[in-house]
């Protein structure tokens, strides 16, 4: 199992900030951790970010060539390890404030490039779908790798790790391009043309990959076609509706809503705030235990699960 160490350190940073902020009966603010362990916090997390940065040109791996996608990368830990771009854990560490906003702009166009804009079916049977968003992407000739378990583009996409590309990527790319619009205010990049399609369209047809129920709008999978629903457990086999990715459409339903807000699109806005809606409802009644625990789905592997109820919470 891959030890992702940098989403470990940011989420408990990010804890810690909400610790901070938490506010007494009587609403005054009380401090839980002490200033010392949060700015401990706050200064191993630098430290993490500055080691999973990969600069333009560096190697960090003998074997694979060096980073010429023309900026800087986050990869998932430091040292001489992961010669890809994961789109998934750089997403998961946007919030921790250490990521500046020319960093951000090139990890967003370099995933809104990989993406995929004509669907085709692996060697391996799997399917590649238009609109896909690449598991990772190679930092040597920036070819996208959409499914797990390997970094060869022609070998990529088997059984094992899902007929269909993991679908929490999607989500977590509209994830990116909101969280660098709110840093930046830079509402233009949304019709900026990455291959002849805006980043605006692409946000959209990524929204549409994984496959929902239409009536609540909750993403499901099935045994024969399954894709995987959180990149962190790539080899377990998850099936029927799907708690993780749900509330990870939620969050991008939500945010779509108001990336259509600013440009003054009511009707747009409306529609993704909608299905907001529909998820937020849905997600306690399909997984919720007696426990207040959310299972990871209705089919395969249900059981309680800590990611889901730590992003639902």
């Amino acid at each position: 199992m891959k030890t992702k160490i940098i989403n470990i350190i940011l989420l408990l940073l990010l804890c810690s900030y909400n610790i901070n902020a938490h506010f007494n009966d009587s609403g005054r603010k009380q401090r839980i951790l002490s200033e010392s362990d949060f700015n401990f916090l706050k200064e191993l997390t630098r430290d993490v970010v500055d080691s999973s940065r990969i600069f333009p040109g560096q190697m960090i791996a003998g074997k694979w060539g060096p980073n010429n996608t023309g900026g800087v990368l986050i990869r998932p830990g430091g040292r001489d390890s992961y010669p890809s771009f994961w789109i998934r854990d750089y997403a998961m560490s946007l919030e921790c404030g250490f990521i500046n906003n020319e960093e951000q702009k090139h990890m967003l166009l370099l995933t809104a490039s990989t993406q995929c804009d004509q669907s085709w079916i692996t060697e391996g049977g799997s399917m590649v779908p238009y609109g896909a968003i690449a598991d990772h992407i190679r930092i040597d000739d920036s070819m996208p790798i959409y499914f797990p378990g390997t970094y060869s583009y022609a070998e990529q996409g088997n059984k094992t790790f899902g007929m269909f590309p993991p679908y929490d990527d999607q989500y977590y790319f509209i994830h990116m391009a909101y969280n660098y619009i709110i840093s930046t205010s830079d509402y233009k990049i949304l019709q900026q043309e990455v291959n002849d399609i805006t980043l605006l369209e692409r946000l959209k047809s990524a929204y549409n990959v994984p496959p929902s129920r239409s009536d609540n709008q909750i993403v499901y999978t099935t045994d024969d076609y399954r894709g995987v629903d959180f990149g962190f457990r790539d080899a377990i086999v998850i099936t029927g509706d799907l708690c993780f990715t749900s509330i990870l459409k939620y969050r991008a339903s939500d945010e779509l809503a108001k990336i259509f807000e600013m440009t003054g699109d009511k009707n747009m806005s409306n529609h993704y705030r909608a299905i907001a809606g529909k998820i937020k409802a849905a997600i306690p009644e399909l997984f919720q235990d007696k426990r207040g625990m959310l299972h990871s789905s209705t089919g395969k592997s249900s059981q309680a699960d800590v990611w889901s109820t730590g992003l639902a919470v």
